[in-house]
């Protein structure tokens, strides 16, 4: 029997580091997480993992990549460049062999001889890389059970327990004999399992499947642990499907309890069973075929605030075992404020439980390059990017304000931001699924955003997304902060004492500027480069706004950041000499430009006013010789944040990815509210381009999506029509 040979915890919490590698069957199909997120052709990545400080690293050797058609065909090329990288710049690799796979095609989750060959392929990869001493041989394989043979998920795409239980056991003795398999090359090896660790609750008519579900959640580390007796409440259910007491009896001796638990925890993995259907318009209800209910998120359930949360979860876990714990996955796919909250949040609670006495190792920056199509399990192919540790969107990751966190801290470092001064929407009231949406939007103190334009569409817009987001700010009108004005420009700065500046104040009337051409220069061109000169002597933050309107359109493909200016008219000039101004005076600024406005919250906009007419029963014109990118602003507005958040500088396109003449555009909303697209007429003018790309990182969605959503946000067709009517009349 293997005793755990683990030293006492060393002083100092380490920074571990993780890349999302997921490699799933869906039917005859392979998702290659590593590949989606271009992690697989970026050596370099390996460098931006070591600079972050992390000590160790869980890193794929997956069997389905490395010897996908034979057992005795093996390609180590990949794996043998970059384990070496790893090696080299001495951070220690935790192996994963399978990371909610079920395998090459040669083998599946309910094979019965799985266990065998994923031990013949450990031994492989043992004898190949004797110095890692760490392994995962399957990640979370309760939870890769339950997606893949109960819920039918992922292959083999079974929904029942019979099913799921096999699968579960086969992955536990697939771990029991990898672990074998390796430490005949490697004595000292050790035992690293994951799983995602959340808890049920329910209401009372319901605790009978909230404690089963309990129950059910240990089921993979009690068998790994040799835990599963007569007396324990699962052993009834795996004999009764079909799981043998001798295969049950096979973890008895101790050789697969893991040398180091690796606890995930997700704000969603907490559940909450009602009965009350009626309670959650909206959501599906389902059922166990004896009870029908909704299965919610504890976390939007006021009473359960307490007993919430990777503290609770953790301390459960090293009550049940007391064995060392590692947080091994640590992502949250939201914006990046609450990204940071989330992050730093779990490095604090990992300090205090290791205050309280408990030995947890470290926390792991979990999908450093981020993941594709998470949010979808997988299953749909929509090309939903979140960010990790790093943005992959760009030609060259760039490290996010998670990262540069997440390297102070592993340096033992102190870190501080403004958006910390909020708590994370986890924390927040208007979470729970009793809150009153239509209540005032909440105020929280400290370190202020400005907002300037508050007459204007983009001002209001950020002072929307800020409420959503809980960013303190103050949006000014031009009587309390004149941008063209440099006591007015003081005066505000000392009184709100920003942390950043964000101008949607200017001039946008883009066909008057012609005749207005002085007002036009001074509203964007003066006032930028007065708000510059500010910032910089005060050391505070500035963001603001050009357009695509700073090309001509001529170059004959779409615009990105680094090709040079020609303004198409008078506006375009003002918007151009902003940029050469404000950033010749304060390189840090962030300029954003951007291109044609559309949104739900103002009637100001290309898109309300083609409804508008159709509604009226007038035909629109439109050009069909002009490309544009239409930018939905709520899309613009957290985009726009999410890089001040990351500290980013210098000229940034964003606008919703496509290229749409407006007569295009015209089509695409008329058609999608239900109207006849051939009511939208075109019109010839000279062509023109002027959409914009980037090369530094494509950040908003294709703008068929963001119409799509405009639409929905606007509100049930019938109502807007009204309203159209209304206004008509």
């Amino acid at each position: 029997m293997r005793t755990n040979e683990n030293p006492p915890h060393n002083a100092k919490l380490q920074m571990w580091g993780g890349v999302e590698c997921t490699v799933v069957r869906l039917g005859d199909e392979y998702r290659d997480q590593s590949e989606e997120t271009g992690h697989t052709y970026r050596r370099d990545d390996i460098d931006l993992i070591a600079d972050l400080g992390v000590t160790t690293v869980r890193y794929p050797i997956l069997w389905e990549n490395v010897a996908p058609e034979r057992p005795d065909d093996c390609d180590w090329a990949w794996t043998d460049e970059r384990l070496a990288m790893l090696k080299e710049r001495g951070i220690a690799v935790i192996g994963g062999l399978t990371h909610h796979g079920s395998g090459p095609r040669y083998t599946e989750l309910l094979d019965p001889d799985f266990p065998k060959k994923l031990a013949d392929y450990a031994a492989r990869v043992a004898d190949r890389y004797p110095w890692i001493k760490m392994w995962t041989p399957v990640n979370e394989p309760l939870t890769t059970a339950r997606f893949s043979a109960l819920y039918g998920h992922w292959y083999p795409h079974t929904k029942d327990y019979a099913s799921f239980l096999r699968a579960l056991v086969n992955e536990c003795k697939g771990v029991l004999e990898a672990m074998r398999a390796i430490r005949k090359s490697i004595p000292d090896a050790q035992l690293v399992q994951t799983e995602d660790l959340g808890k049920c609750f329910s209401t009372a008519p319901l605790r009978y499947q909230a404690g089963f579900e309990n129950e059910r959640r240990w089921l993979s580390l009690d068998l790994l642990c040799g835990m599963i007796a007569p007396s324990h409440k699962m052993h009834r259910l795996l004999l009764g499907a079909g799981i043998g007491w001798d295969e049950i009896q096979e973890f008895a001796g101790g050789e697969a309890k893991p040398d180091i638990l690796g606890i995930n925890h997700y704000l969603t993995s907490e559940r909450f069973l009602d009965h009350r259907v009626h309670l959650y318009p909206g959501h599906e209800a389902g059922g166990n075929g004896r009870d029908t209910y909704v299965d919610a998120e504890a976390v939007r359930v006021k009473r359960l605030e307490a007993d919430t949360g990777f503290a609770p979860r953790l301390r459960e876990a090293w009550d049940r075992y007391r064995l060392p714990i590692a947080i091994t996955e640590v992502h949250h796919g939201c914006h990046r404020d609450e990204q940071l909250r989330w992050f730093v949040e779990v490095w604090k609670t990992a300090q205090q439980l290791r205050e309280e006495g408990m030995d947890l190792r470290g926390v792991t920056i979990w999908s450093m390059f981020g993941n594709v199509d998470w949010r979808f399990l997988l299953t749909q192919k929509k090309g939903f990017y979140d960010t990790g540790a790093f943005d992959a969107r760009g030609e060259v990751p760039r490290p996010t304000i998670v990262a540069k966190a997440a390297k102070a801290l592993a340096h033992g470092e102190e870190f501080d931001h403004p958006v910390l001064d909020s708590p994370g929407w986890w924390r927040r009231p208007p979470r729970l699924y009793e809150w009153n949406g239509r209540c005032k939007p909440m105020e929280w103190g400290g370190r202020k955003l400005l907002i300037t334009g508050a007459t204007g569409t983009l001002g209001n817009a950020f002072a929307r997304v800020c409420d959503e987001r809980a960013l303190p700010y103050c949006l000014t009108s031009r009587d309390e902060l004149d941008i063209c004005d440099d006591a007015s420009i003081a005066a505000a700065i000392e009184k709100h004492r920003p942390w950043a500046i964000i101008n949607a104040a200017g001039f946008v009337r883009v066909a008057d500027a012609e005749r207005e051409q002085d007002a036009c220069l001074k509203a964007n061109a003066v006032g930028p480069e007065k708000l510059a000169k500010a910032c910089s002597a005060a050391g505070v933050k500035l963001v603001t706004f050009s357009s695509d309107l700073v090309f001509d359109g001529q170059l004959g493909r779409a615009y990105a950041e680094d090709d040079a200016v020609s303004p198409a008219n008078t506006y375009g000039l003002s918007k151009a000499k902003a940029e050469q101004q404000v950033l010749g005076i304060f390189e840090d600024a962030l300029v954003i430009r951007t291109s044609a406005f559309f949104g739900p919250w103002d009637k100001y906009n290309f898109a309300w006013n083609t409804l508008s007419a159709l509604a009226r029963g007038e035909p629109v014109r439109a050009s069909r010789s002009t490309a544009i990118s239409p930018t939905y602003v709520p899309d613009l507005c957290h985009a726009t944040l999410d890089l001040l958040v990351d500290g980013e500088t210098g000229i940034w396109h964003l606008a919703n990815q496509g290229k749409l003449s407006w007569h295009e555009f015209a089509t695409h909303v008329a058609a999608g509210a239900g109207y006849d697209p051939a009511l939208v007429l075109p019109t010839e003018e000279k062509p023109a381009n002027t959409a914009l790309t980037s090369t530094r990182g494509i950040m908003l969605r294709p703008v068929e999506d963001a119409i799509h959503d405009y639409l929905g946000s606007i509100g049930e067709l019938a109502a807007v029509r009204t309203e159209f009517d209304v206004a008509a009349e």
